[in-house]
């Protein structure tokens, strides 16, 4: 394998890191559109910017709101983009893990019909967030592993 391959600087998503941010960054950036379309989210009509209020929910399982919607695409954006780069795939696993534990663990701490329930978060919500968090940080670890060159061995 060349050392552009190792280190992602050749062709688009060539690694296995770089195509697991590039697969994770394609799932989130659906996951924000669907969040828009009505039949893949009901009550589309109580979509509301922020809140716990919001009445929709995403294949009738995941509350969402506009901002919930607009994170999702965020962070589809960024793997994409960083999908072009190992270390910027490896850094978009682990830290986008990173934040996806915090809100697991907001999601348990903060009562779903509380003011700071902003995004919203509901039960289904936090436990998605719980393996989001575990698959792209271990995804991160594991594949973000830099390959020795075999020609420097």
């Amino acid at each position: 394998m060349s050392t552009a391959a190792t280190r992602g600087n050749g062709r688009y998503a060539e690694t296995p890191v770089q195509k697991a941010a590039l697969v994770f960054g394609i799932v989130f950036f659906i996951v924000g559109i669907a969040g828009f379309i009505p039949g893949l989210t009901s009550n589309v009509d109580a979509l509301e910017f922020a809140g716990h209020e919001s009445g929709a929910m995403l294949l009738g399982i995941f509350q969402v709101s506009i901002l919930h919607n607009i994170v999702h695409l965020l962070f589809g954006v960024l793997g994409l983009v960083t999908a072009r780069t190992f270390s910027g795939s490896r850094g978009f696993l682990i830290w986008g893990g990173a934040i996806y534990a915090v809100l697991w663990i907001y999601g348990l701490v903060v009562p779903h019909d509380h003011q700071a329930n902003f995004v919203p978060l509901n039960t289904a919500d936090n436990w998605l967030h719980f393996v989001l968090a575990a698959a792209m940080i271990a995804l991160g670890v594991l594949l973000g592993r830099r390959v020795r060159d075999a020609r420097t061995v």
